[in-house]
């Protein structure tokens, strides 16, 4: 018995891909099939996949890649890796600035290709809408990532929340800072993340997905509205700073969003009936009511609990993240789950970023997330087992995912 390998491209050979996907492919390319090989860090088995073509605009990128990927073939843009190499391939990884992922993942999925893509998944609604409608008329899967989901200490929270060990949650706070944006690699514009031709905005666009997808499983709903802050210190045409509020139906969330911090941080609070959950990058602290009692009680004792969950929350590779996170693609890959739940939360993502944009830009006024919802709940539709035309538009659906909470 053997595994099978996953044929794949890569498309764009920035940092997060030369650091974070190709290190992980690396790993599981360096060893044959074996059903008895040990896991990787983070997931995965040695020799499930095999990346055979690279492009990137850069020729020292370029350069790079072969020196890392030395059968891989090797292109200077995406289209023509495309053209050459479709029947060859079974998925295509794409890595480069936002306002390009677009038109290249459509590209991959009308050739019959399966597409991971770095997120955001679009810059706009409309490209990210078209990817995924793509996606369901291709049969092929196409999955975001949405590596946050897979860092250790977020597994603890999952486990903690799915417990019940602080009831029901109904509030949650979400605070990212940076000491600066996200530079890129020294061979290609290194500061790309703040030009909004392509980055398509500023921290809001880079970390608003992170932020959001997170809020969606601790609140176990989707948004229904959303109201926004946003500034700009500096000659730059993209934000970075945001604050925002978003409404669930179980609740509320509020997030702050900083590239101007004074250290580079994550800090979430998850607050239910019973206890409240604290992360502080590696470390977590459980506040539980004693004996079970309800928070609301009069006289309610506390109890906490510290704990320390190794993550790398400093290192932005996240490599062992990446690993757990390819793991979930192949799966989809194998479900013929083409348009998930991830990717579904994807475009609800991009959807909250735009409306965010649209209040900040308005007053703060609240905004609606609008009749372009995905098709939350429907994902098993878009299974072997249906056909694309079974599959309601993302257009009619909106009453269904303003309603629908996560099971």
């Amino acid at each position: 018995m053997t595994i099978s390998s996953l044929r794949g491209a890569i498309v764009g050979y920035g940092f997060i891909m030369e650091r974070g996907h190709a290190a992980a492919y690396r790993q599981r390319m360096a060893q044959s099939p074996s059903p008895g090989a040990p896991p990787l860090l983070g997931g995965g088995r040695p020799g499930d996949v095999q990346i055979q073509a690279i492009a990137d605009v850069s020729e020292r990128r370029r350069q790079l890649a072969a020196t890392h990927f030395p059968a891989a073939r090797i292109y200077a843009d995406a289209q023509t890796l495309l053209d050459a190499e479709a029947s060859q391939l079974d998925f295509v990884d794409i890595a480069t600035p936002p306002s390009e992922h677009g038109p290249i993942a459509i590209a991959a999925l009308q050739r019959g290709l399966h597409v991971l893509c770095e997120k955001p998944l679009a810059t706009t609604i409309e490209d990210a809408r078209a990817m995924l409608q793509q996606a369901r008329v291709a049969r092929r899967v196409i999955f975001p990532c949405h590596n946050y989901k897979h860092a250790p200490v977020i597994k603890k929270v999952r486990a903690l929340i799915d417990s019940g060990s602080v009831g029901t949650v109904h509030l949650v706070t979400l605070q990212t800072f940076r000491n600066t944006h996200a530079r890129g690699v020294a061979e290609w514009r290194p500061d790309w993340r703040r030009e909004r031709r392509f980055s398509g905005g500023g921290i809001a666009m880079d970390h608003g997905s992170h932020t959001f997808y997170l809020a969606f499983e601790w609140m176990r709903s989707y948004p229904t509205a959303i109201s926004a802050r946003m500034s700009t210190l500096g000659a730059f045409d993209t934000e970075d700073d945001l604050s925002c509020s978003l409404r669930f139906p179980t609740g509320v969330a509020s997030a702050h969003l900083s590239w101007q911090a004074g250290v580079r941080r994550v800090i979430y609070t998850i607050h239910g009936d019973r206890g409240a959950i604290r992360v502080e990058d590696d470390n977590v602290e459980l506040c539980r009511a004693e004996g079970g009692a309800s928070v609301r009680g009069a006289d309610v004792r506390w109890s906490f609990e510290r704990s320390d969950v190794a993550s790398d929350w400093m290192d932005s590779s996240h490599v062992s993240w990446f690993n757990s996170l390819f793991d979930q693609f192949r799966t989809a890959i194998d479900s013929n789950v083409y348009v998930g739940r991830e990717a579904e939360e994807s475009f609800l993502c991009v959807q909250l970023i735009q409306t965010a944009y649209a209040s900040a830009r308005q007053g703060s006024r609240e905004l609606p997330i609008g009749s372009g919802a995905a098709a939350f709940g429907l994902a098993s539709s878009a299974s072997a087992g249906g056909s694309p035309e079974e599959i309601l538009p993302l257009s009619k659906v909106a009453d269904l995912s303003q309603r629908r909470r996560l099971g």
